[in-house]
C-alpha cells in the first residue's frame, strides 16, 4: 500500500478530478498520484462537498498557500467539471451500448457476454478504464480479462455457421418456420440439427416467420338461410379412408392494377383423409356460381365420392341448390356453428398456410 505524502493544492485539485472520472476508484487513484488510498478518498469527498475550496490546507500554523488567481480559480473549477461530464458520458455511453449488446446478442450461452463485449469497444473507442467500466457492469475485472483471452468453443462457432446458412434460407423463404428450416438445412445443406438448436438460433437472431394477418373473411351470412344443417363433424378431423370427409370455404385475395384494387375469389373442397385439395375454383366475383362449380368439379373427378361435406354459414351453403347438389350426390351436409370458425378449423389453417407462404408480404399486381 502507498504511503501518505504532502501534496499542494493543484495536486489535491488534479486527484479529486482524476477520480470523480474515474469512477471513484481510489485505489487506482492512489497508485497513480504516489498517494495513499485514505488521501485519494478525502480529496475526492471533499471536493464533492465543498468544491475546490474544500481542498485548501488550513491546519495549525502552516503557512497559507498562495491564493489562487480568479482564471485559476476557473480553470480549476472546470477541470472539476469536466471530469464529472466525462463520468456522465462514460455512464450514458456504456449503458447504451450494453443495451444495443444485449438486442444483438450473438449465439454465445455466456451470460454476460454483451457487457464484456460493451467494456471492450468502451475502453477501444473512448479509452475508458477498464476498472471503472467493470464496476458499471457490475462485473469484476478477473471476469472481462477471462472472457477477453478465452477460447471460443468449437459449438459456438458451429451455430454462427448454422446461423448464416438460417438466415439465407429465411431471406430466400421468409414464411417458413423454425421446424420448415431444419428440413431445409438437413435436405438442402447436409447439416443435420434438432429442431430446438434451430429454434435457438433463430430467436437470438430474432428470425420468425411472416406473420398471419387479421382475417376479416369474405364469408357473407344469408339474410334468410334456406337451409341449415347440424354440426355433423363436430370437430373430428381425421378420416380413415379417402373422400371420407371434405371441408369447403371460399378465401378472397386482393391484387392492383397500378392503384387500383382488385379481389379474387378462390373456392376449394379439401379432404380430411390426406389435407389435399379436391377441387377450386377461382373467380372474380363470391357467387353462388363460384360455390357450385367447385362442387361439380370434385363430383366429375370422384364420382363415387359420398363423403361427409362441411362448411360454414355463407349463404351460397345454405342455399336450396347447393342442399340438393348434395342429396343428389348421396353426401351428408355439415355445418359450422355461428361465429365458431374452428369448426372449420383445417380448412382455415389450410388459407393461412397459403397466405402466409405465397401471398402476404408480396404485392401481386
Amino acid at each position: 500500500m502507498t504511503k501518505g505524502r504532502k501534496t499542494t493544492f493543484e495536486e489535491r485539485i488534479e486527484i479529486a478530478s482524476y477520480c470523480i472520472s474515474h469512477d471513484y476508484n481510489y485505489a487506482e487513484t492512489a497508485e497513480k498520484f504516489c498517494v495513499s488510498y485514505q488521501q485519494a478518498r478525502n480529496y475526492t469527498v471533499k471536493c464533492e462537498n465543498g468544491g475546490i475550496d474544500a481542498l485548501q490546507d488550513n491546519r495549525g500554523k502552516r503557512k497559507p498557500e498562495a491564493t489562487l488567481t480568479e482564471i485559476e480559480r476557473l480553470r480549476a473549477e472546470l477541470k472539476l467539471e469536466k471530469a464529472k461530464r466525462q463520468k456522465a458520458e462514460m455512464e450514458a455511453s456504456f449503458l447504451k451500448k450494453t443495451r444495443r449488446n444485449r438486442e444483438e446478442a450473438g449465439l454465445s450461452l455466456l451470460r454476460h457476454k454483451h457487457i464484456y463485449q460493451a467494456i471492450k469497444e468502451e475502453n477501444e473507442t473512448y479509452g475508458y478504464p477498464i476498472s471503472a467500466l467493470c464496476k458499471l457492469g457490475n462485473v469484476s475485472r478477473a471476469a472481462y480479462y477471462k472472457w477477453l483471452n478465452r477460447e471460443i468453443p468449437t459449438n459456438e462457432i458451429e451455430n454462427e455457421r448454422i446461423a448464416e446458412t438460417i438466415e439465407q434460407i429465411h431471406t430466400d423463404s421468409p414464411d417458413k418456420g423454425y421446424r420448415r428450416i431444419r428440413d431445409d438445412l438437413e435436405r438442402y445443406h447436409d447439416i443435420k440439427v434438432n429442431d430446438k438448436r434451430v429454434l435457438r438460433i433463430c430467436r437470438k437472431k430474432n428470425i420468425k416467420s411472416t406473420i398471419k394477418y387479421s382475417n376479416n373473411g369474405c364469408t357473407r351470412q344469408a339474410a334468410n338461410p334456406q337451409f341449415i344443417a347440424e354440426n355433423v363433424l363436430n370437430r373430428e378431423f381425421y378420416a380413415d379412408a379417402p373422400n371420407e370427409k371434405w371441408l369447403t370455404d371460399v378465401t378472397e385475395f386482393k391484387y392492383y392494377t397500378g392503384q387500383e384494387k382488385h379481389k379474387v375469389y378462390l373456392s376449394a373442397i379439401l379432404d380430411l383423409y390426406d389435407r389435399r385439395i379436391v377441387s377450386y375454383v377461382i373467380r372474380d366475383s363470391n357467387n353462388n356460381a363460384l360455390v357450385f362449380d367447385t362442387f361439380d368439379k370434385a363430383i366429375e373427378s370422384n364420382p363415387n365420392a359420398h363423403p361427409l361435406c362441411h362448411s360454414d354459414r355463407g349463404y351460397q351453403y345454405t342455399s336450396r341448390t347447393f342442399h340438393a347438389k348434395l342429396e343428389a350426390a348421396g353426401m351428408t351436409q355439415s355445418m359450422s356453428r355461428v361465429a365458431k370458425c374452428i369448426d372449420n378449423g383445417p380448412m382455415e389453417g389450410f388459407w393461412g398456410i397459403l397466405k402466409r407462404e405465397r401471398y402476404y408480404g408480396k404485392k401481386i399486381y
